[in-house]
């Protein structure tokens, strides 16, 4: 459901129901409210409004809660990014997500910077083959010793992933994850009960380039679902981190 109400393209049919229905019985302020509500879903259509969103979800997480040496040692924790499609094998690579390829990317490369501590591959999915382990099979390719990979293969999303790995890992862990997932990751590890900090695998922001940057473009509709997915992300697991 959520892919629908999130979506730029069923904001523009509701607001172009919603004119052709009130516009000819509108007084001034609901039409200027119809025009100024029409100009800003345009605007979240180009790459201009939704690199803009996208900054302002990734900034969330500041310089303060990123990683530096003095984590050295610190468990390591990449969220897996999901499928593609259902995996045939522990290797079948090809069903990965770009976003899952990423994360283990940054992880490994995060690694290698620090190669004694322990690598944990958090992610489970609705397949038999489990996201960590396919995950974990292909870090173990790109040269991470299997004594220092660690799976969760039980979790279906990120809060779930925090919730799991305690009594797994030490109190104090990083997290690789995309910059714009990083925000509601830190909310869910930090309700879990750990010290965390935060390490980019990869940012969606691009910053203006050329004039096609003001037109409409499918690739902006995108991150503007995805921003407003993490905005959402973000409401709700705040709400349960003060339940919890």
């Amino acid at each position: 459901m959520h892919h629908i109400l999130l979506s730029p393209m069923t904001w523009v049919l509701l607001w172009g129901v919603a004119t052709w229905w009130r516009w000819r019985r509108s007084g001034v302020v609901l039409r200027s409210a119809l025009v100024l509500s029409g100009l800003l879903i345009l605007l979240l259509c180009t790459p201009l409004g939704a690199n803009a969103l996208v900054r302002m979800v990734e900034s969330r997480v500041s310089p303060a809660q990123r990683c530096d040496a003095g984590w050295n040692g610190v468990p390591i924790v990449v969220l897996a990014g999901g499928f593609a499609d259902e995996p045939r094998s522990r290797d079948d690579y090809i069903a990965l997500t770009p976003s899952s390829w990423r994360r283990l990317r940054g992880g490994v490369e995060l690694w290698r910077t620090d190669p004694r501590a322990v690598l944990m591959i958090a992610g489970g999915g609705p397949y038999p083959v489990k996201e960590s382990t396919v995950l974990a099979n292909l870090a173990r390719d790109w040269g991470v010793p299997a004594t220092l990979l660690r799976e969760e293969a039980e979790s279906l999303n990120t809060w779930e992933s925090a919730m799991q790995l305690r009594g797994m890992l030490p109190a104090r862990v990083r997290v690789v994850s995309s910059a714009a997932h990083l925000p509601r990751t830190l909310i869910a590890f930090r309700a879990a009960g750990f010290a965390v900090c935060a390490h980019a695998s990869d940012s969606a922001y691009v910053p203006f380039e050329t004039w096609g940057y003001l037109l409409p473009q499918l690739s902006a509709m995108q991150k503007t679902y995805m921003s407003m997915y993490e905005l959402a992300g973000m409401a709700s697991y705040g709400w349960r981190a003060r339940r919890t």
